[in-house]
Parts: C-alpha cells; sequence; structure tokens
C-alpha cells in the first residue's frame, strides 16, 4: 500500500532541483543525462509528452549508470508499467487515482502523485502516500498555499512543479514541507537541441546549490 518511501525520499532530497524534461529526440537523451549528472544533478523526469519520451527513458536506464531516471506525466496504470517496463526508477503522474494507486501497489517503482486540495491530499495519506507532487504550483496558490498546507499537513512532504523558476525556487525550498522543486530551466530546449551540454551542465551545478 502506497509508494516506497525508502526508494522515493533520496531521491527527493538528493538534490534541489529534479529537471522536467520534455524530449523530442531520444539521441539527445544519453548526453543530456550525463550533462545534469555532472552538474549535480543525477535524478531527471522525462515526461511522457513525446513518443521519444519512452525511448530517451530506456536509453538513459541502460547508458547512463550514474543518472535516476524518472518518468512524468504518467496519466493512468497502462502508462505506468510502460515506465517500469523502460526502466524508469520513478514514476510521477500530475494527479492522483485509484487506478494508479493500485498500479504502483507493492511495485518496485516509487509512483509521486500530484495532489493540490485538501481532499485529494487527505486521499493520498489513506494509501499510504506522504510524498507528493504539487502541480500545477505557480497557478494553484505557489508558496503561500504550501505554507498554509504546513500544519494541518505535517507528515506530507511536496515537490512543487509548475512555474517554478530559479527566480522563486529558494521560496519554495525554503519551506518545511517542500523538499526539491521540478524545473525545466536548467535544459533549456534550444541548449538541447543544438547539445550545448557544457551550457546545461553550468545550470545544473548553478540548480544544484540552490535549498
Amino acid at each position: 500500500m502506497g509508494q516506497n518511501v525508502a526508494v522515493l525520499a533520496p531521491i527527493m532530497t538528493g538534490q534541489p532541483v529534479i529537471p522536467v524534461i520534455v524530449i523530442d529526440d531520444a539521441g539527445k537523451a544519453v548526453p543530456l543525462a550525463r550533462a545534469l549528472a555532472a552538474g549535480g544533478l543525477p535524478a531527471v523526469e522525462i515526461t511522457l509528452r513525446t513518443e521519444a519520451a519512452l525511448d530517451a527513458i530506456e536509453a538513459i536506464a541502460s547508458e547512463v549508470p550514474e543518472a535516476v531516471v524518472g518518468a512524468g506525466t504518467a496519466l493512468n496504470a497502462k502508462q505506468y508499467e510502460a515506465c517500469r517496463a523502460a526502466g524508469a526508477r520513478f514514476v510521477v503522474s500530475p494527479g492522483f487515482t485509484p487506478e494508479l494507486a493500485e498500479a504502483a501497489d507493492g511495485a518496485n517503482v516509487p509512483l509521486l502523485p500530484g495532489c493540490v486540495t485538501s481532499s485529494e491530499i487527505m486521499a493520498a495519506l489513506e494509501e499510504g502516500y506522504t510524498h507528493l507532487k504539487f502541480f500545477p504550483a505557480g497557478q494553484a496558490g505557489g508558496v503561500a498555499y504550501l505554507k498554509a498546507l504546513a500544519s494541518p499537513f505535517s507528515a506530507v512532504r511536496f515537490c512543487p512543479t509548475g512555474g517554478v523558476s530559479p527566480d522563486n525556487a529558494g521560496d519554495y525550498l525554503d519551506l518545511p514541507n517542500v523538499v526539491c522543486v521540478g524545473g525545466s530551466w536548467v535544459a533549456p530546449k534550444e541548449a538541447v537541441a543544438s547539445g550545448d551540454w557544457d551550457r546545461i551542465t553550468a545550470l545544473a551545478k548553478e540548480a544544484a546549490g540552490l535549498g
């Protein structure tokens, strides 16, 4: 019942920023993951928003041992299973459903589900989930909203994603109920497209120093 916190918690606490990557070319996945890991961000979330996503996850899982590759935007049990089969070490969802919880129950790949409202958080807690994604963070109330959740849900730890940037990441990370943030700025699309891995490593180093 619930996520494998023993597996998920070290991933979330191991780095202040988890890169959220939309990748169009699976051939870029391995050097991208190596560049991020070299900058101090080994855990990376590849979102299922492109046809290249599962191939990218599989490539990183098999060729970049220093990386901890996760899958994002999993919406149902079928996608969860596809991510697990591709080698994802963790799976992230923007929401939380009984179907997803059942798919992850007892599995060796932890699920990080998204919850925003008090009722959603309570439902997740009833299923044993204490580490949650908060998405879309900016639109859902941001730092002030998460601060308000800290007291009634003192056992919950969040990873805010959506609208998080270098300008506000520190404000999120200062909250006691936030252990990391998700962000796409560490791997700009133009840098990935041009193969500017040095720039991505430099951005990763800056992000790894936050918090």
